[in-house]
């Protein structure tokens, strides 16, 4: 006990600089758990958690008795797919190039450039999405008319809906996920790049037997993340893009989640809402137990 109230003693000040993230956490994370336990109940606002009546699995036997589900799963599932393959190699690929630019204010001009989009609000950026999809004064089309072909009705086709999603989500996030890789290049020994460069290695080799193996481990535990959020699709992005022409491929889980809770006729269903999103969280755990197993077996990294 004496030890324990000697570290606090002597690491106060960083403990206390800890403390607003663990409030944040706790109150935001963990305490919402507690939540979970009316996915099990016929919850009524009226009558709180304490006096709704307990029902047992019948939610979650209703979830395998909808048709629809699957219909929702396979949409968040291809959404997500998608996003994962487009969205996480990007990145990578953007700051091993940004690692060759030699010109020191060239490089911080373009990092800043390219990670200021993640600041910028999903309606915003959704705004700009259809001013240049625009059908009648977007860019896009116009520079499809100039070459003689028909304009494209983008944002009202659902053909098209999964491909706006991810070109946007890759302009939004692909500059601040890059921060990540710079950082761990910026910890690569710099003699070892020496060393190669004095024996002959150019710098597409130096990149690929240096900085790439050197990044093997941040991207293992990125890639263990991003199978984790499989299941989880940007919400506001998709309301701010949704409309009836696309629910065939936008309609996802959250969005089914979202009007279940919301329902603007008849009563919110709390309890199904909790035991759809509670199921799509246990199967995303399952991934990532696997991912990260996976990851320990062949490339001796894991995030836990």
């Amino acid at each position: 006990m004496r030890r324990f109230l000697a570290y606090m003693n002597t690491n106060k000040l960083l403990l206390l600089m800890l403390l607003p993230g663990l409030i944040s956490l706790v109150l935001f994370k963990l305490a919402p758990l507690g939540g979970m336990i009316i996915a099990f109940q016929d919850f009524s606002a009226f009558r709180g958690v304490l006096g709704s009546p307990f029902v047992g699995l019948e939610h979650f036997q209703r979830v395998f008795e909808d048709p629809y589900i699957w219909t929702l799963v396979k949409n968040t599932v291809i959404l997500a797919f998608y996003s994962l393959v487009f969205t996480f190699p990007i990145p990578i690929l953007f700051a091993l190039l940004l690692n060759e630019v030699r010109i020191r204010w060239i490089k911080g001009s373009v990092q800043s450039l390219s990670f200021l989009p993640y600041f910028i609000s999903s309606a915003v950026m959704v705004s700009i999405l259809y001013t240049l999809l625009s059908p009648s004064t977007g860019l896009v089309n116009d520079i499809l008319a100039s070459f003689g072909l028909d304009k494209i009705y983008f944002m009202a086709e659902s053909g098209w809906f999964r491909s706006n999603y991810v070109l946007l989500q890759v302009w939004q996030t692909f500059g601040y996920s890059a921060i990540v890789y710079i950082a761990a290049m910026a910890a690569i020994d710099p003699s070892v790049y020496e060393s190669a460069s004095l024996d002959g290695a150019s710098r597409f080799q130096q990149m690929l037997h240096i900085t790439l193996p050197s990044l093997k481990p941040t991207i293992a535990i990125m890639l263990i993340i991003s199978v984790g959020n499989i299941f989880t699709v940007d919400l506001d992005r998709i309301l701010l893009m949704y409309n009836q022409s696309v629910y065939e491929t936008a309609d996802v889980i959250q969005t089914y989640v979202y009007r279940l809770a919301f329902a603007s006729t008849g009563f919110p269903e709390y309890s199904y809402g909790t035991a759809v999103n509670l199921l799509k969280s246990v199967v995303a755990y399952v991934l990532v137990v696997g991912t990260n197993k996976l990851s320990t077996k062949y490339s001796d990294t894991r995030l836990f």
